[in-house]
């Protein structure tokens, strides 16, 4: 799935309006649009946010509120390689990575669902949120 160009399901400094957004993402999308990331939480990091998947048992159906982004024609892989190297993303089971870029479904504000990229916290350090990190109960980094 690594070569497959979804979307991107961004929840913290690369929502529209957020300073990485304007760094690395204005002038690059065909569409930007609500959406949110079912079965994860947020944790708030030095900085910006960690999405970690939730447990399976928690009833509460947790979510993260975020955006889903399509790039704009021809600039995939130049805004993959952006944000690989922005989320500290080095290919998968790296134990360098920071975050690992999985493929996950986001729920459009309109209730459909895409399939798109999310960099979650890569398990090392969501292990040391669960147990210690500071949760945004809300689930959006807007909140904090």
């Amino acid at each position: 799935m690594t070569g497959t160009e979804l979307p991107f399901f961004v929840y913290g400094t690369l929502r529209p309006g957020e300073y990485n957004h304007d760094r690395y993402l204005a002038g690059r999308t065909a569409a930007e649009v609500p959406a949110r990331l079912p079965g994860a939480v947020l944790y708030e990091g030095p900085g910006w946010p960690y999405a970690v998947e939730a447990a399976a048992d928690d009833p509460a159906g947790p979510v993260v509120v975020g955006a889903l982004i399509t790039p704009a024609a021809g600039l995939y892989g130049e805004l993959l390689d952006v944000l690989d190297r922005l989320e500290d993303y080095y290919g998968p089971g790296r134990p360098q990575n920071v975050y690992d870029r999985l493929p996950r479904p986001a729920v459009r504000a309109d209730g459909t669902t895409a399939q798109a990229w999310v960099y979650l916290a890569a398990e090392p350090l969501a292990r040391r949120l669960r147990a210690s990190g500071r949760l945004i109960a809300s689930g959006d980094w807007l909140d904090r």
